[in-house]
């Protein structure tokens, strides 16, 4: 993989990952005439919870939902300068032109991962070393947004579909650089200082053991849907090893995990026989706290409960963060992994 490292027309950092044979040199230019990114983001803590929200109004004005031919995410074509000002591209990274966190005044950083530059394909129907491209890209990125001044944990995530709510039809994800650890990593850092240890290889080795929740496994990650799946479509997938993020893999894990992921997310389409809406959310330690305590993990989950109705989160979720699922986990496991020996035949 070459990484080359270049400037758009507003200063923010663009970095491509090319695993093509004999890629083109990465010269060229944004011509385009943008304003110089200016900061907007603010957190704020709330005093009853303890927990930070951040506040970012001018992410009111970014690109929602455009034509094909307008994609900002696609390569630049003559007369259609883009994000990207070259015109391909194998994966790609740059700073989020409307981002939820900034640098100014060091609340953090956004960044966008461009996954391929075809605009009508998925990351479920991308090649393996494809993929293996994006978890180096992902590590590479984990690393030096560790390195910032003010990021305390970086979560590389994937939304795919209208329902979950995207904006931007083109395969990508987003990697966050909070200036703070978030709520979700801090109640299972709590836990796991109960127990002395992270309870996830304990879930592993009974989740492995007893078998009825697992879809696939391999030599280096096992994937299940956990038993106390809060959405109606949820898949762990976890190393055999303890690590504490993304760069800590090693190769062999990182291209075991493109083969079970891939694998995993053509079950996921062929649940409802449709591009099934999902978050890929990727679960790392924080940059300077519980390292020890922590296990990556990547969580995908849907809002889905059946091809045509949405789970929604109503009193009891969003008002008590108290989960009530419709869907058994064994039921999903026995569903999803009838469709994987279909796949496997066909």
């Amino acid at each position: 993989m070459r990484r080359t490292v270049r400037r758009l027309a507003d200063q923010r950092e663009i970095i491509y990952f090319d695993d093509s044979p004999d890629p083109p040199e990465r010269t060229a230019t944004d011509e385009r005439d943008l304003p110089e990114q200016a900061g907007g983001s603010e957190i704020r803590r709330d005093p009853l919870t303890g927990e930070w929200v951040a506040l970012a109004a001018h992410r009111q004005t970014r690109t929602y939902k455009p034509p094909a031919d307008l994609c900002p995410l696609c390569p630049s074509t003559p007369g259609r300068p883009t994000e990207v000002p070259e015109s391909s591209y194998d994966v790609v990274v740059f700073e989020n032109r409307f981002p939820s966190f900034s640098q100014v005044n060091g609340l953090g950083r956004c960044e966008v991962v461009c996954f391929t530059s075809e605009h009508t394909t998925s990351f479920g129907e991308l090649p393996a070393s494809r993929v293996c491209t994006i978890v180096d890209a992902w590590a590479d990125r984990t690393a030096a947004l560790a390195e910032l001044p003010g990021v305390e944990q970086v979560f590389p995530f994937e939304n795919r579909g209208e329902e979950i709510g995207v904006t931007l039809a083109h395969p990508h994800g987003q990697i966050y650089g909070y200036p703070f650890v978030t709520p979700k990593t801090e109640r299972m850092l709590t836990v796991a200082r109960e127990h002395g240890r992270s309870p996830m290889g304990d879930v592993l080795a009974m989740e492995r053991a007893d078998g009825s929740r697992v879809l696939a496994t391999s030599e280096h990650w096992t994937a299940f849907v956990p038993a106390a799946a809060r959405w109606p479509v949820e898949v762990h997938l976890v190393p055999h090893r303890q690590v504490p993020d993304l760069p800590a893999l090693t190769d062999a894990e990182r291209d075991d995990f493109a083969r079970v992921y891939l694998r995993v997310l053509h079950m996921l389409d062929g649940l409802y026989d449709r591009p099934l809406p999902y978050i890929a959310a990727w679960h790392q330690a924080p940059v300077r706290t519980g390292r020890d305590l922590s296990w990556l993990h990547l969580e995908v989950f849907s809002v889905l409960r059946t091809a045509d109705k949405l789970k929604y989160l109503a009193g009891s979720e969003s008002g008590m963060a108290v989960w009530i699922n419709d869907v058994l986990p064994e039921d999903l496991a026995t569903r999803l992994r009838a469709l994987d020996r279909g796949l496997l035949l066909g």
